[in-house]
């Protein structure tokens, strides 16, 4: 792959020199029906070109999509070279359960594995842990531990958790996930690169010290980027929507607009030293591709 170096560089090209220090990673979402089956796999493909760290597989809200999370990370594992890590949560079974699911994970050859508390069930208005259940996230990871070697990756939130009371007890909670033994965090997205840089500045004085992994959601669609931000607690700023103000009816415009967006938002992540992008991809491998295209990140056709 070639990658290319500071984009502010005073030769006026936005791209400079070539650099081979960039990893990046992809995150899909099980499908629901055969068409969706059908998306999922053709953007697993092409992107599988860019030779990312690994790709990981999403858990729906109280453990909704468990079955079809396992066979997409087992189907991925077997078809492709990628290195599959799976989402697991905490909510709706009991630690029992969910050790099952670690330890089929481990038999299959799945050795990563992304930690989350996991949303409220359906039609819940807050978490709930399972009475038997683990609690947490933290209490989550340490019980993967016990079960085996894994790598194990959890959530970060530079602009704090809707369920945490203050910025202190948010740091604290993901201490406590590292503590437990995950080996990195994955950010949740946000927009501002100042935002990310006073998140590390945050979890240095609290001795976190695992890579913080920025984790980049690509906007296609603005009123459903508002509804995952109210959810999870990120800001939306206004000149983002101002971006994407009178593109409702124009799909291809406000994809160029987003892969623009995004590949700027990683530009500024890099000149800062990021070298790990994540990106959200929502099955949407052309609008990722586009993106790592333009951060010099050159993809190797594979013969199938």
């Amino acid at each position: 792959m070639a990658h290319f170096k500071d984009p502010y560089s005073r030769s006026g090209s936005l791209f400079a020199e070539p650099v081979k220090d960039v990893n990046v990673s992809f995150e899909f979402f099980p499908p629901k029906t055969p068409k969706m089956e059908e998306t999922l796999w053709s953007s697993v493909q092409t992107l599988e070109e860019l030779n990312p760290a690994f790709v990981s597989v999403t858990y729906g809200a109280g453990g909704s999509t468990r079955e079809r999370t396992h066979n997409t990370v087992k189907r991925i594992l077997e078809e492709t070279s990628l290195k599959p890590a799976a989402h697991l949560t905490c909510v709706g079974a009991s630690k029992d359960e969910v050790d099952g699911v670690v330890r089929d994970y481990y038999e299959a050859g799945v050795k990563s594995i992304v930690a989350l508390r996991g949303d409220p069930a359906e039609g819940a208005n807050c978490y709930t842990p399972h009475p038997s259940g683990y609690k947490n996230a933290a209490d989550l990871v340490a019980g993967i531990r016990r079960v085996g070697d894994f790598d194990i990756s959890v959530a970060a939130y530079p602009e704090q958790h809707p369920d945490s009371g203050t910025l202190a007890a948010d740091l604290e909670n993901l201490k406590q996930k590292i503590e437990a033994g995950a080996n990195r965090a994955i950010t949740q997205f946000f927009f501002e690169a100042d935002t990310y840089f006073r998140f590390l500045d945050h979890c240095g004085s609290y001795g976190i010290d695992v890579p913080i992994v920025p984790g980049i959601l690509p906007v296609t669609n603005f009123k459903t980027l508002n509804n995952f931000a109210e959810s999870c607690g990120a800001n939306v700023p206004k000149w983002l929507g101002d971006m994407f103000e009178g593109l409702d009816d124009r799909p291809q415009t406000r994809t160029l607009v987003a892969a623009s967006i995004a590949a700027e938002q990683c530009r500024r992540l890099y000149a800062g030293g990021v070298r790990d992008f994540h990106f959200y991809t929502l099955n949407r491998a052309e609008l990722a591709y586009a993106i790592c295209h333009m951060l010099g990140i050159r993809g190797n056709r594979i013969e199938r």
